[in-house]
């Protein structure tokens, strides 16, 4: 039986971040199962433009991009001639088109997908509104799911854990080398530890943990006299003032290595570069960032109080530490330095993070949860 499933986003194409990511893994597996299934699928975006669209991904009779106007987001929305079988809608800053839906077609079955921090505080009356009203609630993680049960109160019959995917397009390593343009790049040698850290560095969101890893360096740095710790990631300037003064506090100026934002065609090599992924966060809904490390043999440390123990499968693929416990923090970093993982071992955690952790699945599981 054909379906029309229409997908509603913020932005899919036109930034980069882990929700981003994870709407394109997720139009891109719709695609291919309209495709298998003879469905009718569409993803609207409202701050995309049509000219933002990635081909790779879904093809531009499926896509539409609104340039942020709003009023024709709306009004396109209210002007739908055929039913919708299935609305998902990819944030709860949406709720609104949700709820106008389910007026305008009370039969249609409306989804949201529960990514992290954005469901784990209290929400307006209209998103309350939206969660009560919705049919299901697709969880990033499971900490998310548990997350909905307890702060909202939201059925936990009505919420699905689908854990999210590595990208099929990210550029996966074959070989296991540090590529020599980033050691020339950054002053280093093949032996150099290079601790890394990919993530938005906002100073509305101090929770992702490089200020702790920055405390951990500097004694760290005795016992490793080389070490360098590559912290990644768009900065706006308050944070950049706080980090630069984290960093002289713990006298640890040689050792950081502050790159700012990192094009998307470079971040593969950047995880060959290091020797441990780091990110002690907080507030982590899954962390992609952690499975595309993986799926590039990096091993990773994350925190232990959210979402990020799904993306290490509870810690068989990785390991999370207490993020408030910088020692502990430094003795994990220690552990993996002093015994790095081999080129065949990194070869066998790439493997096992594509195991758990592919498209495939991914759409297996979706197309169960569709039908």
């Amino acid at each position: 039986m054909t379906k029309k499933v229409i997908l509603y986003t913020l932005q899919t194409f036109s930034t980069t971040g882990g929700i981003q990511k994870m709407t394109r893994t997720l139009a891109h597996s719709l695609h291919l199962l309209a495709e298998r299934n003879n469905w009718d699928f569409k993803l609207w975006s409202a701050y995309d433009s049509n000219s933002d669209l990635m081909p790779k991904y879904l093809p531009g009779k499926e896509f539409r991009g609104f340039k942020a106007n709003r009023a024709d987001f709306v009004l396109k929305t209210l002007m739908l001639k055929k039913k919708p079988d299935i609305i998902i809608i990819s944030h709860i800053n949406l709720a609104l088109i949700g709820l106008l839906i389910k007026i305008m077609h009370p039969s249609s079955k409306v989804w949201l997908i529960a990514h992290g921090i954005e469901v784990w505080r209290p929400l307006s009356v209209l998103k309350n509104l939206f969660l009560k009203q919705c049919d299901k609630v697709i969880c990033v993680s499971k900490f998310t799911k548990q997350q909905m049960i307890v702060r909202h109160r939201t059925d936990a019959a009505k919420c699905e854990v689908l854990n999210n995917a590595v990208d099929s397009f990210i550029k996966l390593p074959g070989v296991f080398e540090k590529p020599a343009e980033l050691l020339t790049r950054y002053g280093l040698t093949a032996d150099t530890p290079v601790i890394f850290t990919l993530t938005r560095l906002a100073s509305t969101e101090q929770y992702k943990g490089h200020d702790q890893v920055i405390k951990a360096i500097s004694n760290l740095k005795i016992k490793f006299p080389g070490i360098k710790y590559i912290l990644s990631g768009k900065y706006d300037q308050k944070e950049e003032i706080r980090i630069q003064k984290l960093i002289t506090l713990a006298a640890v100026n040689d050792q950081v290595i502050l790159t700012g934002f990192i094009e998307e065609d470079e971040i593969t090599d950047h995880f060959l570069l290091a020797d441990l992924f780091v990110l002690p966060s907080k507030k982590e809904g899954f962390g992609i960032v952690f499975i595309e490390a993986l799926a590039c043999g990096l091993p990773v440390v994350c925190g232990n109080a959210d979402g990020s123990t799904d993306a290490i499968c509870n810690g068989e693929l990785g390991t999370a530490v207490d993020v408030d416990d910088v020692a502990a923090l430094e003795n994990v970093i220690t552990d993996y330095l002093e015994n790095p993982l081999t080129k065949e071992k990194r070869k066998d955690l790439q493997q096992e993070c594509l195991r758990h952790f592919n498209e495939n699945d991914y759409m297996d599981k979706l197309e169960k949860i569709l039908s």
